[in-house]
């Protein structure tokens, strides 16, 4: 079953996962995919063509703008955005105003489990590595790597976070987490969990 509220806009050419919510003046653009038991906040806005696994948040007043495309599990916090402009303009040098021919759109690609927190803003192209943590108010202009928590403006790593979000402690050449005991190990610029 779908929940999408009456104020909610969902074009019908999108797709909507089985036991997604669809929240009050939340919109779902044309061709936009949504993945099974997705939740999408107050006034979200999901563009055209954006694809979101299956279990995605995106929480009220988030902006998630096309191409973007969204793993499995996904976090989107509330009122953060996710760019696709690199050179953004109202007009053309000429003054004539710019249509969708004008401009090439790049998108934001966040991997399976990642969080990004309120308020802050992905400039694409970037992607977003599986479980990492973008800090609320973070903005991020160059990739994640899996498991890193960044923060601040340009965002910056000042940690490493394990699955159940929590920062992980570093013991003996490693990194465990404090609530599960995962333990995580470096791997191609980020972490992996040992036995994965």
């Amino acid at each position: 079953m779908i929940s999408v509220e009456a104020s909610a806009d969902v074009s019908a050419g999108s797709e909507v996962g089985h036991g997604s919510r669809i929240w009050h003046l939340a919109q779902v653009r044309e061709g936009a995919v949504l993945g099974e038991n997705c939740v999408i906040g107050r006034g979200a806005y999901i563009g055209p063509g954006v694809q979101l696994g299956n279990n995605c948040k995106v929480q009220n007043y988030a902006l998630v703008y096309e191409p973007a495309v969204l793993g499995d599990g996904v976090f989107i916090g509330p009122a953060a955005v996710l760019t696709n402009d690199v050179f953004p303009r109202a007009i053309n040098a000429d003054g004539s105003l710019k249509t969708e021919d004008d401009w090439d759109k790049v998108g934001v690609r966040i991997k399976e489990g990642a969080a990004i927190g309120a308020r802050a803003v992905c400039i694409a192209p970037v992607t977003i590595g599986s479980w990492a943590t973008v800090a609320a108010g973070a903005v991020v202009t160059r990739d994640v790597p899996d498991f890193a928590l960044v923060a601040g403006v340009p965002a910056k790593r000042i940690g490493w976070v394990g699955k159940a979000g929590l920062p992980l402690q570093e013991d003996n050449g490693g990194w465990v987490c404090p609530q599960t005991g995962s333990r995580y190990e470096a791997h191609d610029g980020g972490l992996r969990e040992v036995g994965d």
